[in-house]
């Protein structure tokens, strides 16, 4: 990936979407730019036009982190941009160490890690990395993406089976939120490591096989994905509105563990423990055991299997 490109892209795009009115600028009439103009940042920012031209063209290398939060101030970055400027930077760096990486295929969670997973039996419990590879989970974390663990000749890839798999467009009721999520964490992952042959394939199989993907890829969003509310619609149970943590695992950096809760004493809970019965109906050491009927038209939850 062309670091250079990706900073011009990255900056272009975030100065294009401040208006002018929101730093104290008149909107003046005959502006030839979306947002704001490459001079009026570098003066925000308290650096000469020729200087900030530079950066926006990509050379971001050396570049003092007090003028890149001067950069990320004057372009009213929120946390997540701010950190992915600053990630570019790093990695425009010519003394820069890569993230430490795994091999998706083989690498293999701890046994303590494992048990930590499987001790979580009301919620889906699972390890993902910055690709979106499910690199471990508990039992209901496997029952609940099924779907993904479903996809034959793959690794259980949740943006690969957002993107292109149809059955995700009935997992996810709200698909498009979850589609600019999904590229929003690749876009993140991809700043921080941009050699990550890997996680460059992905880029470019979804580019090459989904049209909205590559839109959403050409926005260059980012963003950090911590908690918050998600609703789904599960084929074996039906729909469920879930909290979500992410955590950043400290023993192995780079992966999160997420985990997915109902609110005690909904809808949501009920649907939850019927798809732990479910999941406790199959093996829970073999994912592709993971198969379920087609679920009622009328959307109500089916029955586990016996």
């Amino acid at each position: 990936m062309d670091n250079r490109a990706e900073v011009r892209e990255f900056l272009i795009s975030r100065r294009a979407k401040v208006d002018p009115k929101e730093v104290g600028l008149p909107e003046g009439t005959n502006r030839r730019v979306a947002g704001l103009r490459r001079s009026e940042v570098a003066t925000l920012a308290g650096v000469s036009v020729e200087y900030y031209t530079k950066l926006e063209r990509g050379a971001i290398s050396g570049a003092s982190p007090e003028v890149l939060h001067a950069v990320a101030k004057a372009l009213r970055l929120n946390e997540a941009e701010r950190a992915h400027l600053f990630d570019l930077a790093q990695a425009a760096s010519p003394v820069a160490r890569p993230p430490r990486r795994r091999n998706p295929k083989s690498w293999i969670p701890h046994q303590s890690l494992q048990w930590t997973l499987d001790a979580i039996t009301v919620g889906p419990a699972f390890v993902r990395n910055g690709r979106m590879d499910l690199l471990a989970a508990n039992a209901l974390g496997r029952a609940f993406y099924q779907d993904a663990y479903d996809m034959p000749g793959q690794l259980p890839n949740i943006a690969r089976f957002t993107f292109l798999d149809a059955r995700a467009h009935n997992f996810y009721p709200d698909w498009d939120s979850f589609a600019e999520i999904t590229v929003s964490i690749l876009r993140t992952e991809a700043g921080r490591d941009r050699h990550n042959k890997e996680l460059h394939d992905l880029i470019g199989e979804l580019s090459t096989r989904n049209e909205e993907f590559r839109r959403l890829w050409g926005a260059h969003d980012v963003r950090h994905h911590g908690t918050g509310f998600k609703t789904f619609h599960h084929s074996v149970v039906g729909e469920m509105t879930l909290a979500y943590e992410g955590m950043e695992m400290e023993s192995e950096p780079g992966l999160t563990l997420t985990i997915y809760a109902a609110e005690p004493g909904t809808p949501s809970a009920e649907r939850m423990q019927l798809l732990a019965s479910w999941a406790a109906s199959a093996d829970p050491g073999a994912p592709d055991t993971y198969r379920v009927p087609k679920a009622a038209q009328d959307g109500k939850p089916s029955k586990p299997r016996g």
